[in-house]
């Protein structure tokens, strides 16, 4: 309970950093910012600092900075002319567009870093068993999680990577597997079945466990930014992955009651991060989970969709290059298809995160 307490926390703290990025920048470049919300529809409670109110509503799934002259339907004051975001620079107005993305970068490299300098790095594939899949042959002879597996046949096992070499000179069928257990030597009497990924190859149905390897300081930061970019990437191929056409009729199932939605292709709300962060069994795999969280909350803002962040730099780049103003009516319809897409996923995230929780 107290994971998915801070887990819930950590959300609200993301978003507001995220805005705050938004918020900082606007007013070191001169930019007058009037609102500054966490949540979304019908106000909660507020207060007002100088120009600008503060403050929380009904809906927590977001969080925004209302900036003068950003929206391209409003009417600017005379008083504030000067200080609108339509004015400012090209520079000026990709830094505020581009804060919010950056502050989450920033959050999750920090994360990363952190996690990197405590726990280490993947290192060497050890001999001891980390897993055992079920209905296998390794399930049926017997071994268990936490077994050093010592010999296959009448060869040693030195490490781990000579276990798929006997392995395929074996081939399916029986042969003995020698481990040690707290101190004990066993020798189990398995059959091997016939590997799916390699032909000819036995399969016993185990996993090793892989070493912590420590790192420097220095060394820790090209670990945390690989952790980022892997972070984008893995990003990047989910949302393909969500927005194919088959994806999206399996997210129309849901509203009809089907809640058996692959975990590949299956959104994930606030609700179901919450809840993944009760189940967490450790620290180090929470702060993972949250730092993943904020790489994904930049990279979906960061895409060149009006009216995501990525979405206003990419209107503001357009307007350098070009030196024409944007003619923004046009963007209308795609910022509510935007929006429609991004509420309807919210919306069956929500649904299966009720319906069918998140077991880790």
């Amino acid at each position: 309970m107290l994971g998915g307490l801070a887990a819930a926390l950590a959300i609200i703290f993301f978003v507001t950093a995220h805005e705050a990025g938004h918020f900082l920048a606007a007013k070191a470049t001169g930019m007058k910012a009037t609102e500054f919300f966490f949540g979304f529809g019908p106000k909660i409670w507020s207060t007002r600092r100088g120009e600008t109110e503060y403050g929380v509503k009904a809906i927590p799934l977001g969080g925004y900075v209302r900036i003068v002259g950003m929206n391209p339907l409003e009417e600017v004051a005379p008083s504030d002319m000067g200080r609108t975001y339509r004015e400012k620079k090209f520079w000026e107005k990709s830094v505020v567009v581009l804060a919010g993305v950056g502050t989450n970068f920033l959050l999750a490299f920090l994360m990363f870093y952190g996690l990197v300098l405590g726990t280490g790095v993947p290192g060497d594939l050890t001999t001891e068993v980390g897993a055992v899949v079920e209905d296998t042959p390794a399930e049926v002879a017997g071994i268990e999680v936490g077994d050093r597996v010592v010999a296959i046949g009448d060869s040693a096992i030195d490490v781990w990577e000579d276990v798929p070499a006997e392995f395929a000179d074996i081939g399916p069928g029986p042969t003995t597997i020698t481990v040690i257990r707290d101190g004990e030597t066993l020798v189990f009497e398995v059959v091997l079945a016939e590997s799916l990924t390699t032909e000819g190859s036995g399969y016993l149905g185990v996993a090793p466990i892989r070493e912590r390897a420590t790192v420097g300081p220095l060394q820790g930061l090209g670990h945390a930014g690989q952790l980022v970019r892997q972070g984008i990437g893995d990003t990047f191929g989910s949302l393909y992955q969500m927005l194919r056409p088959s994806s999206l009729a399996q997210y129309f199932g849901v509203l009809l009651g089907d809640t058996d939605v692959p975990d590949e292709i299956r959104p994930v709300s606030p609700i179901g991060i919450v809840a993944i962060g009760s189940q967490a069994e450790s620290l180090a795999l929470f702060v993972g989970i949250l730092a993943h969280v904020n790489v994904i909350l930049a990279t979906i803002n960061l895409l060149p969709l009006f009216p995501l962040d990525g979405g206003h730099f990419a209107v503001a780049l357009y307007e350098k290059v070009t030196g024409r103003q944007a003619d923004m009516r046009r963007l209308i319809p795609i910022a509510a298809t935007v929006i429609g897409l991004f509420a309807f996923l919210g919306f069956v995230a929500i649904v299966l995160d009720v319906a069918n929780p998140i077991n880790l």
